[in-house]
């Protein structure tokens, strides 16, 4: 009996994934209302930072646990590879929203709040997809819903791509923009690599 109480038993990894996806869709909202409006709120910038530096922080935290757990609810490569994933996802959104005063940006161009928006939706599908995996049940459709809007995010990308390089003349404006956009798609990328990520932890113990 003593050897067992001696055996970490951790239950704590979903708190923590649901913790770090709650810390996405603050993000992403964050990250949407500093688009919306000409000019950018580029003091939001430093909101996303904090928000990021709390979700390295789980991330720190999940793997720290993980190397003192015996026992994990699902393989110990799949919570490193989810936790990693998750914080990837906040990565590519502190970068998005770091470059709007890096460039000092003024007008936000067509395409990018359309992304942005893509994004508060997927955040909310990677939120709803964790719980579900806790639950073992209905992780499929949210995973779907997660690809269809990264689909999405594809077109209005290419749409938005296209529209640059035939609207601006200046260079440096075309290579800030496509930088900016191709940071905003990446975070859609980020996204569905969390969803596929879900899915095979179900696949694989179904």
């Amino acid at each position: 009996m003593a050897l067992f109480r001696l055996i970490p038993r951790e239950e704590k990894f979903f708190d923590d994934f649901k913790a770090m996806a709650d810390l996405l869709r603050t993000g992403a909202a964050m990250l949407e209302e500093m688009f919306a409006s000409d000019p950018p709120l580029v003091d939001k910038a430093h909101e996303i930072k904090e928000v990021e530096h709390k979700c390295d922080f789980l991330t720190h935290e999940i793997i720290q646990r993980l190397n003192k757990t015996f026992v994990t609810p699902i393989d110990r490569e799949d919570i490193h590879s989810i936790a990693r994933a998750l914080d990837d996802v906040m990565d590519a959104i502190d970068d998005a929203a770091a470059l709007l005063p890096l460039y000092r940006i003024q007008v936000i161009r067509p395409g990018a709040r359309e992304l942005t928006k893509v994004i508060v939706q997927q955040t909310e599908q990677v939120r709803k997809a964790i719980e579900a995996l806790e639950k073992r049940n209905g992780v499929l459709a949210f995973a779907v819903e997660i690809n269809r809007l990264e689909n999405e995010a594809d077109r209005h990308h290419q749409k938005a791509v296209g529209q640059l390089f035939d609207e601006e003349q200046d260079a440096i404006t075309v290579m800030k923009w496509k930088e900016i956009l191709d940071v905003l798609e990446d975070a859609t990328d980020r996204c569905e690599d969390v969803a596929n990520l879900v899915e095979n932890v179900v696949v694989k113990h179904g």
